[in-house]
């Protein structure tokens, strides 16, 4: 693990201190999540990534965030609550912060400076974002909700995807699954 990343201290939804140390040697997925959000429906397929590919040393990381058009509203107990009753969630969830502006927690801060763009079209999504009126984000911030960190098992931002990238699409499997291979 990246020792800048592996030190920073994290916390889960139900208090429980954590760290990406603690996750050390496995391929990780970190994911900024909203449960009101047009892309919500992501959680299925992160829960489908992360039981098809945990027993290979592969986990997905949640962080809820309310950055976004406030579509994260909830405390971390409601959090916990929607995503276990809507989606099956069994992954990591941790406690929500901001991935975003001033108060950018600092794991964002890290992965942002790491890896500065994203793959899958992040222009086609900011073009969506004016058409609602929005003023999208600029790279490195960002850009929404459920934007995805791809960490090796060396501990080292290996890939960032766009938003409307899906679980299931075939850029980001691949590539989680190259990481595997190492």
């Amino acid at each position: 693990m990246a020792a800048e990343l592996a030190a920073i201290p994290l916390t889960r939804l139900d208090g429980t201190p954590d760290s990406l140390a603690n996750h050390a040697g496995n391929v990780l997925l970190v994911v900024n999540v909203a449960s009101k959000c047009g892309l919500t429906p992501q959680y299925e397929g992160l829960e489908k990534l992360y039981r098809q590919f945990n027993d290979k040393g592969f986990e997905v990381l949640g962080f809820p965030a309310n950055d976004f058009g406030a579509q994260e509203p909830g405390t971390d107990d409601e959090i916990a609550t929607f995503c276990s009753a809507n989606y099956g969630v069994s992954f990591p969830m941790f406690t929500k912060a901001d991935v975003t502006g001033p108060g950018k927690q600092p794991l964002y801060a890290a992965l942002t400076a790491a890896q500065p763009t994203k793959q899958g079209d992040p222009e086609a999504w900011r073009e969506r974002l004016r058409g609602y009126g929005m003023t999208p984000t600029e790279d490195p911030d960002v850009l929404w909700n459920f934007e995805k960190f791809l960490i090796g098992r060396d501990g080292k931002v290996a890939g960032r995807f766009a938003p409307g990238v899906a679980p299931d699409d075939a850029l980001l499997v691949d590539a989680i699954a190259a990481e595997l291979a190492k």
